[in-house]
């Protein structure tokens, strides 16, 4: 008999996380499901699965996320297809919450919200997931959104927290074969542009552990690399948002550059920079390009900050919100560098340029 729903979850090298995994699975309130574990064939994670009672797929030496999850959709069946990572805590309503949506006939695939577990989270880790919230600064990101309402038509399903009908991953072919990332980003854009409708339910959270800072710069950088190389397969994924985000290094350099002209060359000059009566001393160029900086810092600064207040993560505190401003400066910083680096690919004809890995050379 089919099950109602499948949970798959891709998996390389994480069975210590992937056994807490299993373990919330194994726990849900919903109790109509499968679950299927899909990895290289002599990974841990299959005694840890196979103990558990659960199947584990080999992936058939699949190189990326995108390709071993068409392996698992391709060998299990369910009406549902739920997607999860191996480095999450499961609460033991997800798969309840996400399902009940779906006796909807307008509902093909909803999501919800991932955050940092609080209470297993470091001060580093509670401070990112607060940048990766913040309501104006979001370095590419779409971990922390979270609807305004209990279900909310959204463009974008977080993979780590996403479900959809079988019918509708068979129908546009499952993820983009060899995506080296952001194949959850291409693949509701497929379900969208043939009409379908993804949601959000902002009560069915996933507690998503974060990495530490140089993992998750790393990450952000090659997302940044990805979601370029996936806008020039998708041009209409390319938005202005990502124009400025690529900016923002050009920027940073350009502000450092002529802050430091601007000393060299008597800015800060006794009582020049000091008196800011424009009356008593004329302003000039060289008094200016010094003021920039720190003034733009104490914008961005301010526009961290009220982010980070205004978003929805809930390990928010005096110290993460202060902290944020730094990740979050780093992380468009490095989601920026990313997307330089994808345009320079591109331009260039690299074989790097392509965000599928079997055309590389």
């Amino acid at each position: 008999m089919t099950s109602r729903v499948c949970v798959i979850i891709p998996t390389v090298d994480n069975s210590i996380e992937l056994a807490v995994v299993l373990d919330g699975l194994s726990n849900q309130t919903f109790r109509e499901i499968d679950v299927a574990v899909v990895g290289p064939d002599g990974d841990q994670g299959r005694k840890v699965t196979e103990d558990r009672g659960f199947r584990y797929i080999d992936d058939k030496g699949s190189r990326n996320r995108a390709d071993a999850c068409n392996v698992a959709i391709e060998e299990t069946e369910s009406e549902l297809v739920f997607f999860t990572d191996d480095d999450v805590i499961v609460p033991r309503d997800w798969v309840e919450k996400l399902e009940r949506w779906f006796k909807r006939p307008e509902v093909s695939g909803v999501g919800g919200p991932n955050f940092a577990p609080v209470d297993e989270s470091n001060i580093w880790q509670k401070s990112i997931d607060v940048a990766f919230c913040n309501k104006f600064l979001t370095a590419g990101t779409n971990y922390g959104r979270r609807s305004e309402g209990t279900l909310e038509e959204v463009e974008q399903l977080p993979g780590v927290n996403s479900a959809y009908r079988r019918e509708v991953l068979e129908e546009v072919g499952g993820f983009d074969l060899g995506a080296i990332g952001a194949e959850d980003v291409m693949l509701d854009h497929r379900i969208r542009l043939l009409g379908h409708r993804l949601w959000s339910d902002g009560t069915a959270t996933m507690w998503h552990r974060r990495r530490g800072v140089a993992r998750v710069r790393k990450q952000i950088r090659n997302y940044g690399l990805v979601r370029t190389l996936a806008g020039k397969r998708y041009p209409r994924l390319w938005g202005w948002s990502h124009i400025l985000v690529s900016a923002f290094p050009v920027l940073v350099c350009f502000s450092l550059a002529t802050c430091i002209w601007g000393c060299l060359n008597g800015g800060l000059a006794w009582p020049s920079f000091w008196d800011i009566s424009t009356e008593t001393v004329p302003l000039g160029v060289e008094r200016a390009s010094v003021h920039q900086l720190p003034t733009l810092a104490v914008l961005f600064n301010i526009i961290a900050w009220s982010g980070a207040i205004l978003g929805p993560s809930p390990n928010k505190s005096p110290v993460t919100i202060f902290l944020s401003s730094i990740v979050s400066l780093i992380l468009l910083w490095d989601y920026g560098i990313g997307i330089n680096k994808a345009r320079i690919s591109i331009a260039t004809g690299s074989p790097n340029s392509q965000i599928d890995d079997r055309d590389r050379s």
